[in-house]
């Protein structure tokens, strides 16, 4: 890899959330019938992915993506480049577009996957490896959380990531800073809003918003919907969550003190009775 030109951004950190993951689906013979030539002991197609939160744009920092299968499946290593999915999406309607990197199976077994990412040049960012589970059955702590899982005709097992860049070099920083836009929204053709240190910052987030997720940006949805998990209400549910575990913890505590201290006297009062008899 050629050394990227420029220097790097000092003090500077940009951030990009995305989500990876599988989804599966168990053939059946209503919505999800066994495709001709699929082995009959093949019980599931599933999915393996690395995409933009609400389906944005990152092949603009993302340009390749390796997942590595179970070596049993044939051409176990599949690559997806971001320039090939770019020149298949020409002319067709925003609808239809590929709006991620992925790879559709069939099988019977669940398994590790290895996904690795491989950043514009620009960055100067090495492969980062990610690792992830296959998920074809039902899951969740409770019984109930697999029910609905089951009650829903997919098993999603997504993770949520943020990719963070620190002190980009200066090129790969204006790539990064440049061309926010709404969502299906046509790239524009000038030269953006400066350069280097003084180019115009995408929005962060999308507090007090409309809610709507801009492509190259660090924003999120403000609230979930079907096939979108990830959100700012989402965050807000899990930090809610953590505090009531922290708060339970706590009590815990609290009622162990209270009585290794009982204990503590008893015994005290057990030693002084001894020592008078």
């Amino acid at each position: 890899m050629a050394p990227p030109a420029g220097k790097r951004v000092k003090g500077v950190q940009i951030y990009r959330p995305f989500i990876y993951g599988t989804t599966a689906r168990p053939f059946n013979d209503t919505d999800n019938p066994r495709p001709a030539g699929v082995p009959a002991d093949h019980t599931h197609s599933w999915q393996v992915f690395v995409k933009g939160v609400d389906d944005t744009d990152i092949f603009y920092w993302l340009r390749r993506v390796q997942f590595k299968l179970h070596e049993s499946i044939p051409n176990h290593l599949r690559t997806i480049d971001a320039e090939t999915i770019m020149r298949e999406n020409e002319g067709r309607p925003a609808s239809q577009r590929q709006r991620g990197f992925a790879v559709n199976e069939t099988g019977w077994g669940e398994f590790e996957i290895t996904i690795r990412l491989y950043y514009d040049s620009r960055s100067s960012e090495k492969p980062q490896t990610l690792y992830h589970h296959l998920r074809l059955h039902p899951y969740g702590r409770t019984e109930a959380e697999k029910e609905v899982m089951r009650n829903g005709g997919e098993v999603v097992a997504w993770v949520y990531e943020e990719q963070l860049f620190n002190e980009p070099f200066e090129d790969f920083y204006k790539i990064l800073t440049t061309g926010a836009r709404d969502k299906n929204a046509s790239a524009g053709g000038g030269k953006g809003k400066g350069k280097g240190k003084n180019a115009q910052l995408p929005p962060n987030d999308n507090s007090g918003g409309s809610g709507d997720v801009k492509e190259r940006s660090a924003m999120i949805p403000l609230t979930n919907r079907p096939g979108q998990p990830f959100s700012r209400e989402t965050e807000q549910l899990e930090i809610k969550r953590l505090k009531e575990a922290e708060d339970k913890v706590h009590r815990i505590v609290l009622e162990m003190t209270k009585g290794l201290k009982a204990k503590e006297a008893e015994l005290a009062a057990l030693k002084k009775a001894a020592s008078g008899a």
